[in-house]
């Protein structure tokens, strides 16, 4: 009776230390306590690299849940992340979700960045998405093509040089290069030449370059003095000459009046030309001034009225009386 109450005993602490051992290791492992409450969160990504269940999830470095499960979508493009998250903190919408490893080949977890922590927060069963982890095969798989690129792309360069060395720095191009330098040479001493007699003219020559300098200094001097008194004249006498232009104007109208009069009969001389008999008259009288004027000039008065004897008989002239 006593053995069978001492292995009941025995039995019972038994399985008391079985739970409290069950509830340690509980509460001290990666799973979520018994007696805090929590919610869902789905992760939506298309890689999850390495991470496993019951793995860490950290807010600001502090763990604040748990991965409960992980699904692959059935077109194996997508992965779904189930989170467990404590009730006690509360993420935000505009939080950041990102798969990271501890150190740099640890154990992955999910890492929630917090940004401004706006309102609304996150409900149970609220989709969110995440940024797939570093992958650091695919990187090298990646710098393996671009070292495989930079081989390829020195080995084009290398055969550039060879094709460069063949078609331009063999033996002739070479020598036509020296050629080219020693022509350059000779020219460079032609014109230092060059240079030296033009300065040795210019020296030579420099007390007449200076008088004509000089003299040219001197020229534009009476030019501007010139100018200076062309000027003086005309502001002096700018009233005379607008008047000796107004009357050369004047009188060229007065000409072309005189011709137009003159073309048209006016006046006396317009009646000479008009009338052919009086234009002979005209030069008979002009005549006979000319012959009296060369008698005048020859005899002078007193020989003219000698020379004429008076008439000894008287002749009357009828005239005709003009009617009235």
């Amino acid at each position: 009776m006593e053995k069978s109450r001492l292995e009941t005993k025995v039995g019972l602490f038994v399985f008391i230390g079985l739970v409290l051992l069950a509830v340690l290791m509980v509460q001290f492992s990666k799973g979520t306590s018994l007696w805090r409450g929590t919610y869902n969160l789905k992760l939506q990504t298309s890689n999850v690299g390495g991470l496993k269940q019951q793995a860490a999830v950290l807010l600001a470095g502090v763990q604040v849940g748990t991965v409960q499960q992980i699904r692959l979508a059935s077109d194996g493009k997508s992965v779904t992340v189930l989170l467990k998250i404590y009730s006690d903190f509360p993420i935000y919408h505009d939080a950041r979700f990102v798969i990271e490893s501890a150190g740099f080949l640890g154990d992955q977890f999910v890492s929630v960045i917090p940004t401004a922590n706006t309102e609304p927060k996150l409900a149970d069963g609220a989709d969110v998405s995440c940024q797939e982890p570093f992958n650091l095969q695919e990187v090298a798989r990646s710098a393996a093509g671009f070292i495989q690129r930079i081989d390829e792309t020195a080995k084009k360069l290398d055969a550039s040089v060879t094709d460069l060395r063949a078609q331009v720095l063999n033996a002739g191009t070479l020598a036509n290069f020296g050629t080219s330098i020693t022509n350059m040479k000779l020219f460079t001493e032609q014109a230092l030449n060059t240079v030296r007699d033009i300065n040795g003219i210019v020296n030579t020559n420099g007390a007449q370059f200076g008088i004509a300098v000089s003299n040219a200094v001197t020229f534009s001097a009476g030019l501007l003095q010139l100018e200076n008194s062309a000027g003086d004249i005309l502001a002096t006498n700018s009233g005379n000459i607008n008047q000796a232009t107004k009357n050369i104007a004047e009188t060229s109208a007065t000409f072309k009046q005189l011709a137009v009069d003159l073309q048209a009969g006016k006046g006396l001389a317009g009646t000479v030309l008009q009338n052919p008999e009086l234009a002979t008259n005209v030069q008979t009288i002009a005549a006979n001034l000319a012959v009296t004027s060369s008698n005048l000039n020859r005899l002078g008065l007193w020989g003219i009225l000698w020379s004429h004897k008076p008439p000894t008989t008287n002749t009357t002239t009828n005239l005709k009386t003009p009617r009235k």
